[in-house]
């Protein structure tokens, strides 16, 4: 009995450490899991290996790819002119639900935030720079945050892209200020990338 406490009690943990899972949440979750078919609660620990064991950055645009590259640099069909840099994968992926945006992406894996010890080392703006500096895009779209940190992340930028042909625009700001791009819906995203403005 006291062995069954100690993984019902390690699963609720495992589950409070994601974010934005409260104690309360984590425990339904675990109970939810316990409930479930065997063969259901297998799968589902199958496709967390799977997620781990198979997704890896892209070696373009660091998206999560199953190959070295990933679907959306594979897709011939996509404007290869046009590159909306973001800061999460998640914000990449709330812009392509958006359905408006057909062009490339790069995902900096972050925004800068000296306080927590993140400068542009630790994010893929070398990279970036260099897709840039290789030519073939016309045009960067600025998909960081409305914020502090992710004005001062596309400033970095935009500083160290200066006397580049190449044009500099950022999402317009119908986006409420601090808010990500994986919090608006559809339409408010639709809105940004097509009211996008000059830096």
């Amino acid at each position: 009995m006291a062995e069954s406490r100690g993984v019902i009690a390690t699963l609720i943990e495992s589950f409070a450490s994601l974010p934005g899972i409260g104690r309360k949440t984590a425990e339904r979750l675990a109970y939810h899991v316990l409930r479930m078919p065997r063969n259901e609660a297998i799968a589902f620990a199958d496709a967390l290996r799977a997620a781990k064991d198979k997704l890896h950055p892209c070696a373009i645009c660091f998206n999560l790819a199953e190959q070295e590259q990933c679907d959306i640099c594979l897709d011939p069909r996509r404007d290869r002119g046009l590159l909306c840099v973001v800061e999460h994968v998640r914000d990449l992926l709330a812009l392509e639900q958006a359905g408006s945006y057909r062009g490339l992406y790069h995902v900096l894996q972050g925004r800068l935030s000296p306080l927590d010890g993140v400068g542009p080392e630790k994010l893929t703006i070398d990279p970036l720079i260099a897709r840039v500096r290789a030519g073939g895009i016309r045009e960067l779209i600025m998909g960081t945050t409305p914020n502090v940190e992710g004005d001062a992340t596309a400033l970095e930028i935009t500083g160290r892209l200066a006397g580049l042909a190449v044009e500099i625009t950022r999402l317009a700001r119908g986006l409420t200020v601090g808010a990500s791009l994986e919090q608006a819906n559809r339409e408010m995203l639709a809105d940004a990338i097509s009211g996008r403005r000059r830096i």
